[in-house]
Formats: C-alpha cells, structure tokens, sequence
C-alpha cells in the first residue's frame, strides 16, 4: 500500500510539472516546434544550408554525367575523323563535352593562325612550325582552365557546408544547454523535466547539423575527384592533338612544292 501511493503520487507530480509533454508529442518535429527563438534560427541556417547543397549536387551530378557522355561520343568522332573540318561541326553539337571544348579550342586557333599567315603571306611551315605548336598548346590549356572552372562552379558552396553545418549544429546545442541552465536556475530545481526539453533541443540542432553536413562532404569528395579525372582526360587529350598536329606539320613541310607557299594546315587536314 505504501509503495502504491507513493507511486501514484510522483506520477501526478509528473504530469503536473510545466515542462513534461505528452507522449504523443515527444519526436523531432515536435522539439523542432517547441524550440527557442535561437534554435528555430540555427534549424532554418542549417536547412537552407541542405537545399542549397543538394541543389548543387542535382546539378553537378547531371552536368559530369552528360560531359562524359558527350565525350564518349566525341571521342568516337575523333577516331572517325575525314578532317578536322568536319570534326569541328560534329563537336558543335556536344557543347557540354569538356574534350570537344578542348579541341575546338585548338582547332579554332590553329585556323587562326592558318589565316593569319595567309594574309601575311608568310613562307613555309618550316618557319612557322614552332609558333604554331606553342599557340595551339596555349589555347588548349587555356580551354582544360576554363572547363575545370565550370566543373568547380558552386563546388565550395558543398565545402562550406561541409565545414560548418556541424558547428552552426553545435551552437544550437550550446545555446539548447544554457536555456536549460537558466531554467534550473529561475525554477531553483535540477529535475529531469526541467533539464530535458533544453537538451532535447540541443541533442535535434546537433543530429540535423550532421545530417547536412555529411552528404556535402561525401559529394563534394565525389565531385573533386570526377573533376580530377576529366582534367586528366583534357589534358591526355590535348597531348595527342598535340603530337598529331605536329606530325601533320612536318608532313606538310616536307611535301611544299615551292618555298613561296603559304601556310593552309588549317584547311586542309
């Protein structure tokens, strides 16, 4: 009997208390709900933070996936090749393939320099062979530059994310535990139900801080590294062109007719 109504009398004591909730009302978006001014605020950062950084990676997995493809078809151009005439207007088509902008780079300054050297009415290749082969690598280094920027756009938006969801979720934490310090200390008892929404909040702040951050990090490892990669792939690439304009120079060379002749690589090949 007595351990009866002592049982019976801290459970009413329990359900008067003015922090106890039902249990009905005990999951994340009820603490979520029940949250302080501060914490509210951390959970909104932090969400805005995860659309962000799940918008990039929709983004960029659709954008690396369809320069591969498109690369895969271009290269399979490339092998079929009648000229690189031709091959410049098939590669019109794939303007997403980080090869084909490699090529149509080099290509368009090597047709530059075809006409610039027919206007001059410039001698030979033999003169012109080095200048042509230093320009053309410039051009194309420049395109590998301006595709691995394209690939990195909004890239640190995931490392910021990555970085720092987990501290903007351990400062919703700090601040869930000083509320509950203030409330023992206005209250003047450290009971559990005192103490508990507090730290239930600063438990949701810290668990949602890390759910944002971890898909960013594992994306953004993902990202770099299929960067890596095709930045390898333009620059192998461009190394080829590279050998096979030159071998083109010097048959080009050895077949002029006339030392007057003028510099047409461009066209014909």
């Amino acid at each position: 009997m007595i351990m009866e109504s002592l049982t019976n009398t801290v459970y009413a004591a329990t359900e008067a208390l003015p922090g106890a909730a039902p249990a009905t009302g005990s999951g994340a978006l009820h603490m979520m709900l029940q949250a302080g001014p501060m914490v509210k605020f951390v959970l909104l950062v932090l969400l805005l933070l995860s659309v962000s950084s799940w918008c990039v990676i929709f983004m960029k997995f659709r954008a690396t996936r369809k320069a591969k493809k498109e690369s895969q078809s271009f290269i399979t151009f490339f092998r079929q090749r009648k000229s690189y005439a031709a091959l410049y207007k098939e590669s019109q088509l794939l303007q997403d393939s980080h090869l084909g902008e490699v090529f149509r780079q080099g290509y368009m300054e090597l047709n530059r320099l075809s006409r610039f050297a027919e206007s001059k009415g410039l001698q030979g290749l033999k003169s012109n062979r080095d200048v042509i082969v230093e320009n053309v690598d410039k051009a194309m280094q420049k395109g590998i530059r301006a595709e691995r920027q394209r690939f990195e756009r909004f890239l640190p938006l995931l490392a910021t994310t990555a970085s720092t969801a987990p501290f903007i979720g351990l400062f919703g934490t700090v601040w869930g535990i000083m509320t509950s310090f203030q409330a023992i200390g206005i209250m003047g008892a450290a009971n559990l139900a005192v103490v508990a929404p507090g730290i239930s909040e600063a438990l949701v702040a810290t668990a949602i801080g890390l759910g944002v951050a971890i898909p960013a990090v594992i994306a953004y490892n993902h990202f770099s590294n299929a960067i890596r990669i095709m930045e390898n792939e333009m620059i192998y690439f461009a190394e080829d062109f590279l050998d096979i304009i030159k071998r083109d120079l010097v048959k080009k060379a050895k077949s002029e007719g006339a030392p007057s002749e003028p510099v047409r690589l461009a066209a014909e090949m």
